[in-house]
């Protein structure tokens, strides 16, 4: 057998862990070569050693986002919302500001022009009573807006109250909630409407809108209680009562945050039905009544005279439909960015 080479302590040494440490210094290079192309690593300027990198940087960019923020990004890439949200802002601005676009008076009207076509600063026309369509409309989107708005609050807050009690502690109180709401949902609108609206003489907007809260709210309560009950059964619920948790706290902080979601969408949604329904009441002479400014007034006032002068049913029709449709396109965006099915 051949005697071997004898080593000394420092080629052992450098065999050993000083060795494995520069095979795994060159084995970096060539993989960090691989990855850049082929290149060799630059080295930094003047032998400086590199920059640690920042972990407030890092956590920035790896923070999850939460389904409100990636809703928001989804909306904003969405063009039906933006067209939606803009005619929106519109319809809110000459609610607030009708007197900026419109400085004439809905009330001030002149029988010697009824039925008159567009002039120079009237481009609307003239309705059968002689009076501006193009300030009635203008002046009319408040009313409607307002009705539409207020209504929804009321809505909103009253049924996702009485749903997420049902929903949070079931037992007797979700049966007779149930049941409650089967009744009203027994009701038909518009002829609980001629009903009920027919012996109120105010000609303020609240009638119409408790009468649209009252019959409005049993279906944002089905939807929060569907809600509720789909949230509590989740891991964090259950940890938060083990915990110790009051039930005040668990609904308000660990429910009420992951089941408003569907309240809203179904919210934005009905807004538009409930500004068609105050519209169909003020029709049919039980909503808003004269000297009020409405768009269903102005479209029965209009429909005697469709074939003399059809702009005056034309301009508050389309002001409607436009404002309904901006609505329910507005909720069916919002939906498609909360749902995460659809993602």
């Amino acid at each position: 057998m051949p005697d071997q080479p004898f080593q000394s302590e420092g080629a052992i040494s450098g065999s050993g862990t000083g060795g494995a440490m520069h095979v795994a210094a060159g084995e970096a290079e060539i993989l960090e070569g691989r990855r850049s192309g082929g290149r060799a690593p630059v080295e930094p300027d003047g032998g400086a050693e590199p920059t640690a990198p920042d972990p407030s940087a890092a956590a920035s960019t790896d923070r999850p986002r939460s389904l409100w923020s990636d809703a928001w990004r989804d909306l904003r890439r969405n063009p039906v919302f933006l067209v939606s949200a803009l005619i929106i802002l519109f319809l809110l601005f000459i609610s607030l500001f009708p007197s900026a676009i419109a400085p004439g008076s809905p009330l001030k009207c002149d029988l010697a022009k009824a039925q008159q076509g567009s002039a120079p600063g009237h481009p609307f026309g003239y309705d059968g009573q002689g009076c501006d369509v193009y300030t009635r409309t203008v002046y009319g989107a408040r009313t409607s807006v307002t009705v539409g708005v207020c209504a929804t609050l009321g809505v909103a807050v009253l049924g996702s109250v009485l749903g997420a009690l049902a929903g949070f502690f079931g037992g007797l109180w979700d049966s007779v909630l149930s049941r409650v709401t089967d009744i009203f949902f027994a009701i038909p609108v518009v002829l609980g409407g001629l009903v009920l609206l027919s012996v109120v003489t105010s000609n303020s907007v609240w009638p119409v809108i408790g009468f649209i809260v009252l019959l409005g709210w049993p279906q944002i309560s089905r939807i929060a209680r569907g809600a509720v009950i789909t949230a509590r059964q989740n891991d964090y619920v259950q940890a938060a009562r083990a915990l110790g948790a009051s039930h005040s706290r668990i609904l308000l902080r660990h429910i009420a945050p992951n089941a408003v979601a569907p309240v809203i969408v179904v919210a934005t949604i009905a807004l538009g039905t409930y500004i068609a329904l105050e519209a169909t009441l003020s029709y049919l002479g039980v909503g808003l009544k004269p000297p009020s400014v409405s768009w269903g007034i102005d479209i029965s006032a209009a429909s005697p005279y469709v074939r003399n002068a059809p702009h005056a049913l034309l301009w508050p029709s389309g002001a409607l439909a436009i404002t309904v449709l901006a609505f329910i396109m507005l909720g069916d965006a919002v939906r498609d960015a909360l749902d995460p099915k659809l993602r």
